[in-house]
């Protein structure tokens, strides 16, 4: 999950359960606590190029660490906040709540991001040290808008009847930048070749345009506190996400079934959300010969038009490629792989794929895709990620030269 939805859904917990103590310092808690566990992306940093699926979502992220992470917050708070207070004269009236209660805000608030990213496809590993298997429920997109804008609205809606004389215009802004962002939000999912009709993005303004105007009828809105509002956000957030669990469900009806009809032998099989509502779905089954994957649309009756994804014959490249560190760590974090060998001028590139993030229109590489090019000997002359479009930041080139640590590109 993002960090923003992150951070988000820690001031919504803060807001609807913290913040009658201190409340200002224990909503500020509960963010701080739902987005730190990211901070293991500073693992980036130390130049390992697979650092992303070496160190992210480990330590910082499973169950056994979190006592330890939420205390030594809790320990560190009162220190910060006395700091900032000798800085800035604004500050100086806020009260920091107990060590306990502190340490429960930062919990509670830590334990949503553990349990948002066992929500999403690319996993996470809750229960590190003791195993390193990726926790991964497959009920939201890495990126969810549609989660976000649940997560997000009950908050907005607090504040525009927090003063009633400004209710109404407050209102107005609101509705437009959540419709403006939404037609960006389709012209992105558009360029993207994602699936989303504009008239989606029609009956998502007009449902905006009801929260945000209704509740001024009978002065209902300045009649609920903040803290009401924030409470019944999390329902709504929790019942988004069972609605995420029935269509996962339907979406493995038609994965089993394509299997049992096609007798396929299957390794692994899954069904993941894809982008941008929780009826759009890829289902994808890793067989012994390859991958077959499908995306489809719930609302269609018509059964998913799957796609094979067949492996290359096994060969020497491939051979060499397997007895590599990098590439056995890169086989633990894939669910659904594929495996490409072929020749392009006087190299032989063995290309790992992994189409748990697959998206069928995409021309270019898709997101973890992991390539090595070796001479026609077997010499490995590079290896690393492809570039790609959607995680430009994080999967550059990161090959070298088997001999003497030169840089190189990945592409021959």
């Amino acid at each position: 999950m993002d960090p923003v939805t992150h951070g988000i859904t820690g001031a919504l917990i803060g807001k609807g359960f913290f913040s009658k103590r201190q409340h200002q310092v224990a909503i500020f808690a509960a963010i701080l606590g739902a987005v730190a566990p990211d901070v293991d992306v500073v693992a980036n940093f130390t130049g390992d190029p697979l650092a992303i699926i070496k160190y992210h979502r480990a330590l910082t992220h499973c169950w056994a660490f979190l006592p330890f992470f939420a205390m030594l917050m809790a320990w560190l708070t009162p220190h910060g906040l006395h700091l900032l207070q000798r800085r800035y004269e604004r500050l100086r009236g806020l009260e920091s709540p107990s060590f306990g209660m502190l340490t429960l805000i930062y919990g509670v608030g830590i334990a949503s991001h553990i349990l948002l990213d066992g929500m999403t496809s690319f996993g996470t590993r809750m229960w590190f040290p003791f195993s390193s298997t990726r926790v991964a429920w497959d009920l939201l997109f890495i990126v969810d808008f549609t989660f976000a804008t649940v997560l997000l609205v009950p908050q907005v809606i607090a504040w525009i009847y927090r003063d009633p004389q400004r209710s109404g215009s407050r209102a107005l802004k609101m509705w437009v930048l959540f419709t403006a962002g939404t037609f960006v939000f389709w012209t992105l999912a558009r360029a993207a070749e994602y699936p989303f009709h504009v008239r989606s993005a029609v009956i998502a303004s007009a449902v905006l345009a009801v929260c945000f105007f209704a509740p001024a009828a009978g002065g209902l809105g300045a009649r609920v506190t903040r803290a009401e509002w924030c409470q019944w956000g999390t329902v709504a957030a929790i019942a988004y996400l069972f609605c995420c669990s029935v269509a996962h469900h339907r979406a493995m009806i038609r994965v089993k079934t394509f299997a049992v009809q096609n007798h396929i032998t299957v390794n692994r099989m899954g069904a993941l959300p894809i982008p941008p509502s929780l009826l759009d779905w890829g289902d994808a089954i890793r067989a012994p010969n390859g991958i077959y994957a499908a995306q489809f649309d719930l609302r269609t009756p018509a059964p998913a038009n799957f796609r094979f994804i067949p492996d290359s014959p096994p060969d020497p490249f491939i051979e060499r490629a397997f007895q590599l560190p990098q590439v056995h760590l890169y086989w633990q974090f894939v669910r659904f792989p594929s495996i490409l060998s072929f020749t392009r001028d006087d190299h032989h590139i063995v290309e790992l794929g992994e189409n748990r993030f697959y998206n069928q229109r995409q021309r270019s590489p898709q997101p973890f895709t992991y390539q090595l090019v070796f001479d026609p000997r077997g010499n490995l002359l590079a290896q690393g990620w492809l570039t790609n479009g959607m995680m430009r930041e994080r999967m550059e080139n990161t090959a070298r030269h088997a001999n003497g640590g030169k840089q190189a590109d990945s592409s021959p």
